[in-house]
């Protein structure tokens, strides 16, 4: 019974292998672009604090899309708002309004790079301005949060969530792999999808090691900018605020213990810490 238990620890200690080990020797260039994937207007910031944090304040804030590439794959992290607010009109009405400049396509194409070209797409989570252009590279495997993906792909999904850009996948056309805890994309320790649950279920950021650069922290929607992430704030539109908190603590702890640079990924301040498009960090 004994040699069995150790077994079976032996294998729970294997499934839970360490994502966050050193990265292995470096065999594959490693570089991250950041891509404009539209401005939100927020007409009510409070919506971003269940304690009432921001009373009478509005806020623009950038939609950040990321290019990872390792060796000769292709990786975008997190799609956007959806093409079909190209040139949309900022509204006064509501808590939010969004626009788009140039298309993730349009971008690409200036990299020289076709959609089909995309090998990975990765979310980090179901909410429209991460997902919106994610119907755009149906060639691509998508990695998505297990959590998210269970909601998603439910009989009868919540009325909150759209399910259509994620339509290919759910109909067994594009390949999909839902992460349950953390995932070593490319398994070398460089680029790795990190279980922060609480803005949504299956939320998750993205750690990139570069070379020159060191460890870059994507924060997904962990905080949504600076004094949000300063003071740990829970949006009220977040599914578990333990959760959110529990998330704020291990991301902080990474960011420190890594030396990462943590770029918040609709906070308009963040944008000087990667380089200009088309440059990319190394």
């Amino acid at each position: 019974m004994i040699g069995k238990a150790i077994m079976t620890i032996a294998a729970a200690l294997a499934l839970a292998a360490p994502a966050l080990a050193q990265e292995k020797p470096a065999s594959a260039t490693l570089s991250l672009t950041r891509l404009d994937c539209g401005t939100v207007r927020v007409n009510r910031l409070n919506a971003f604090s269940d304690t009432a944090a921001y009373p009478g304040q509005s806020r623009d804030l950038t939609v950040g899309c990321y290019l990872i590439r390792h060796g000769d794959q292709l990786m975008l992290w997190d799609l956007g708002l959806p093409t079909a607010l190209k040139d949309a009109a900022f509204s006064t009405d509501g808590d939010m309004s969004a626009t788009v400049r140039k298309s993730l396509v349009e971008q690409l194409a200036e990299l020289d790079i076709k959609p089909d070209d995309v090998d990975v797409v990765g979310v980090s989570h179901f909410h429209f301005d991460h997902i919106g252009q994610l119907p755009d590279f149906p060639a691509a495997k998508l990695y998505i949060g297990k959590r998210d993906w269970d909601l998603l792909t439910q009989s009868e999904p919540p009325a909150f969530l759209d399910p259509k850009p994620f339509a290919r996948w759910i109909g067994g056309g594009g390949t999909v792999e839902p992460v349950t805890r953390d995932k070593d994309i490319f398994g070398d320790g460089r680029v790795v999808m990190l279980d922060m649950p609480g803005h949504t279920p299956g939320h998750h950021v993205l750690l990139v090691r570069l070379a020159n650069m060191g460890s870059v922290l994507l924060s997904g929607d962990q905080a949504h900018f600076q004094e949000n992430y300063d003071s740990n704030g829970v949006p009220e539109f977040n599914t578990d605020r333990a959760q959110t908190l529990a998330s704020f603590d291990r991301f902080k702890a990474l960011a420190k213990n890594l030396g990462a640079t943590v770029i918040i990924q609709h906070e308009p301040r963040d944008l000087a810490k990667l380089p200009a498009f088309p440059k990319a960090a190394e």
